[in-house]
């Protein structure tokens, strides 16, 4: 009896310190896999965002046969490779909010992209954790003795991969010892019996997480550890499925913006009904097929994005009709200077945000080219009230150019732009920004005021005068256009950017002929009082002149990056030419050339 009442007074032996130790170890790891898949996700978007972006722009442009399931290839090319199906969505919504891609074949590449963030599981979830140190290191050298900004970003994929799979052995070994832990066990198991809370607390990790291929690459491992049942870990697969759509869906911050997202969570959310009642079977069924519990949490993982893609691909046109009959487009802000093409979601893709961004900045452009239309109207009949519409337009302007360089900045506090052609394509935009606004303040606070100037005095402007100004006027609309296709296009409008640049030489030609004119018609003028009105007004409408052409020369502003990168490309083009014209002259010149001469 005395040694059965001594049993119990055994002292702790630690068993709650190991407890919470495992789950600090199982946090670490967890967080490991997370930083991981980001770290790989933004090294490809940051070394290959932009041609993954043009290419994808290219493959889904033309329309016609098979252009639904050529959308469901290319999603699932893209994510593929991005590693996020977010990334993803986010360039799809991005085409689409232009006009450039429709509804329709943007769920249609969402299907492909859910399909493609299947393939990174199916791969990892194979036991190649010996190849992690060799991929980390490889990383580390490229990242750290390249400079070029490509090269870097390869590094970056290489490192988050090993840490990847680092993380999913470090939680293999974890998890063993807490298929014996009597508290978590009975906590795991009560999943079993309880799918819909098993979907609802995967979908809720992974809305946490960011990041479906994480949370299911932590599924696998607790299968493989034996701690869930398999019908639970496919319970908690579909929540994955489903948690991964609410990110892009909350952090929309328009109604057409959230059109997408919210098809992609219709899309799983269906799936989710049909499946639940038969995971049971579906798992006795894997089961058969596949032994490994882990293998059967991957192929259920994409057999059911494969399901999904197949059947509801046909239905993608009424699924697009009903979101936009669900959530249709919005009035036109009260507020004109409030952002409507600036997404906070997209600050996670460079090339997106840039492209938002962009788009904004044209809506910036045309504010200003209406500015220009509305400002030759005033100077032809002096209205006030058109005046003052072009002074509110100018102060809509600063505020929208305020809210594009924030935009910008915060993307470079969310992710530094090293990748040479996204670091200088948001140096454009913020030039193309400054100077559109500068150009608008010399429109509303120099010439109109001019032109208020010239009417108080009572005499307006005459008809050669107004002659002269309409012609300027026209070359800067036109010049404005030229711009804008500059700014658009890229590299690829290299001739219209020569173009834009070359009609500065008639802006100063047609600024010189206006004061030459201006010179003779004074000295034919009365002498006394009327004389020096005359002078005073020509003096104005000289300094109208001048700002026109000063107005120009911030239109042809745009043109500068695109003409200065053509001229490095022909010196690098030149340059090994000279290098080798001038080792040739080495070789061939008379012994007596090479010496010193006295």
């Amino acid at each position: 009896m005395g040694s059965e009442e001594a049993e119990p007074e055994r002292p702790n032996d630690g068993t709650e310190m190991s407890g919470t130790l495992i789950l600090l170890q199982l946090g670490g790891y967890v967080g490991l896999l997370l930083w991981g898949t980001h770290m790989v996700t933004t090294g490809v978007e940051r070394g290959f965002g932009a041609e993954l972006r043009q290419w994808l722009g290219r493959r889904l442009a033309p329309p016609g046969r098979g252009a639904r399931l050529r959308a469901v290839m290319i999603g699932l090319a893209v994510t593929a490779v991005l590693q996020s199906s977010t990334a993803t969505g986010l360039m799809a919504t991005s085409f689409a909010a232009r006009g450039a891609l429709d509804l329709a074949p943007a769920l249609a590449v969402m299907l492909g992209a859910n399909l493609g963030s299947t393939l990174i599981t199916q791969i990892l979830a194979f036991d190649i954790t010996a190849v992690a140190p060799l991929l980390v290191l490889i990383g580390v050298v490229l990242f750290r003795s390249s400079a070029d900004g490509r090269a870097k970003n390869v590094g970056r994929v290489g490192i988050g991969l090993g840490l990847m799979l680092i993380a999913l052995g470090a939680l293999g070994q974890t998890l063993a010892p807490v298929e014996t832990a009597p508290a978590l066990r009975t906590v795991l198991v009560s999943l079993t019996g309880e799918p819909v809370l098993a979907v609802l607390i995967a979908g809720a990790l992974t809305w946490a997480c960011h990041s479906s291929v994480a949370v299911v690459l932590l599924i696998v491992s607790l299968a493989a550890s034996g701690v869930v049942a398999p019908s639970a870990s496919l319970a908690l697969v579909v929540g994955a499925n489903l948690g991964g759509t609410l990110p892009p869906l909350f952090e929309a911050g328009s109604g057409p913006a959230r059109r997408l997202p919210l098809g992609n969570l219709l899309v799983r959310g269906a799936g989710c009904v049909v499946v639940l009642p038969l995971l049971t079977l579906i798992a006795g069924l894997l089961a058969d097929i596949e032994s490994a519990p882990a293998r059967a949490v991957v192929n259920f993982h994409t057999a059911f994005n494969l399901a999904l893609a197949v059947l509801l691909l046909p239905f993608t046109d009424r699924l697009a009709a009903l979101l936009v009959r669900f959530i249709p487009d919005p009035p036109r802000p009260v507020d004109p200077a409030r952002p409507v093409h600036l997404e906070p979601a997209a600050l996670d893709s460079a090339s997106v945000a840039l492209a938002n961004a962009a788009r904004e900045t044209l809506r910036m452009a045309d504010m200003f080219e209406g500015m220009l239309r509305g400002a030759i109207e005033v100077f032809r009949s002096g209205d006030r009230r058109r005046a003052a519409d072009i002074s509110r337009t100018e102060r809509i302007m600063d505020r929208l150019g305020a809210a594009i360089r924030r935009y910008l900045a915060d993307l470079g506090d969310e992710q530094p732009l090293d990748d040479d052609d996204e670091g200088a394509r948001g140096q454009e935009i913020l030039s193309a920004v400054i100077n559109l606004e500068h150009a608008g303040d010399i429109v509303a606070n120099n010439l109109l005021e001019f032109a208020a100037r010239r009417a108080r005095r009572g005499g307006g402007f005459t008809p050669q005068e107004l002659d002269e100004i309409a012609a300027m006027h026209a070359e800067l609309v036109e010049s404005l256009r030229l711009g804008l296709t500059v700014f658009l296009r890229g590299d690829a409008a290299l001739s219209e950017a020569r173009r834009l640049v070359a009609q500065k030489r008639l802006m100063r030609r047609m600024e010189a002929e206006a004061a030459d004119t201006n010179v003779r018609s004074l000295q034919g003028a009365a002498k006394g009082a009327d004389a020096v009105l005359a002078a005073v007004e020509s003096g104005i409408f000289l300094r109208i002149v001048r700002d026109l052409r000063r107005v120009h020369s911030h239109i042809a502003a745009l043109a500068y990056p695109v003409l200065e990168r053509a001229a490095e490309s022909v010196d690098r083009r030149a340059r090994p030419a000279s290098v080798a014209a001038a080792r040739l002259a080495a070789e061939t010149a008379p012994a007596g050339d090479s010496g010193d001469r006295h």
